[in-house]
C-alpha cells in the first residue's frame, strides 16, 4: 500500500474515532457542543475540502470531507442538545466568520483562499473557548487531541505539497491541540481552586 493512501486512511480513521468519542459524550449528556462553532467549522471544512481536492491533495483531503459532514451533524445536534447560553460575542463571531466567506469566493489565488479559510476556522473556536472557560467539563479534550493527530496524518497523506494543500491541516494540528490543552488546563485550575 502506498504510504500516502495509508496516512489518508489513518487520518480518516482518527477522525472517525474523534467524532465517535465526541458524539458518544454528547449522547451521554457530558458534552454540550456550541452550535455556532460547529456550524462555522462545517462550512469551512467543506470549503477546505473543495480547495484541497482542487489543488491535488489526494488522500490528504479525505479527512476534511468526512469532517465537513460530521461538523454539520454536530451543528444540528448542538442546536438541540448543546450550549444554550448564546452571547452577543458568539453572534458577532458567527457574523464575522460568515462575512469573511465572500472574501474566499472572490479570492482567485489558492494560497490566499486557504489563509482566509484558516483564519475563519480559527475564529470559529471563540464560542467554544468561551463556553469551555466557564464549563470545561462540558467539552471532550481527547476528541480535540485525536483531531490534531488526524490533521497531522492528513499532512503526511498529501500528494502535491503546496502551501494550499497542507496549511489548513497544519493549522488544525495546532488549534485542536491547543483547544484540548485549554480544556484540560481549565479543569485542573478549577479543581485546584475548589480544593484551596
Amino acid at each position: 500500500m502506498d504510504y500516502k493512501v495509508f496516512f489518508g486512511l489513518a487520518s480518516v480513521a482518527l477522525q472517525v474515532l474523534s467524532r465517535g468519542v465526541y458524539f458518544g459524550s454528547v449522547f451521554r449528556g457530558r458534552t454540550r457542543p456550541h452550535a455556532f462553532s460547529w456550524l462555522i467549522w462545517a462550512a469551512i471544512s467543506g470549503i477546505g475540502f473543495a480547495a484541497q481536492v482542487a489543488e491535488g491533495a489526494g488522500p490528504g483531503s479525505w479527512a476534511r470531507g468526512f469532517s465537513a459532514a460530521t461538523c454539520l451533524m454536530l451543528a444540528v445536534l448542538g442546536y438541540y442538545r448543546g450550549e444554550k447560553n448564546i452571547t452577543r460575542g458568539d453572534w458577532l463571531t458567527l457574523a464575522a466568520a460568515f462575512s469573511a466567506i465572500p472574501l474566499w469566493v472572490i479570492t482567485r489565488t489558492p494560497v490566499y483562499s486557504v489563509i482566509i479559510v484558516c483564519v475563519i476556522d480559527t475564529v470559529g473556536y471563540a464560542p467554544t473557548v468561551r463556553k469551555s472557560w466557564h464549563k470545561p467539563a462540558e467539552e471532550t479534550p481527547f476528541s480535540y487531541f485525536i483531531s490534531s493527530a488526524c490533521a497531522a496524518c492528513a499532512i503526511l497523506a498529501v500528494d502535491n505539497y503546496t502551501l494550499s494543500t497542507w496549511l489548513y491541516s497544519a493549522v488544525l494540528v495546532v488549534s485542536n491541540g491547543a483547544m484540548g490543552g485549554l480544556i484540560l488546563a481549565r479543569r485542573s485550575a478549577l479543581r485546584a481552586a475548589a480544593a484551596a
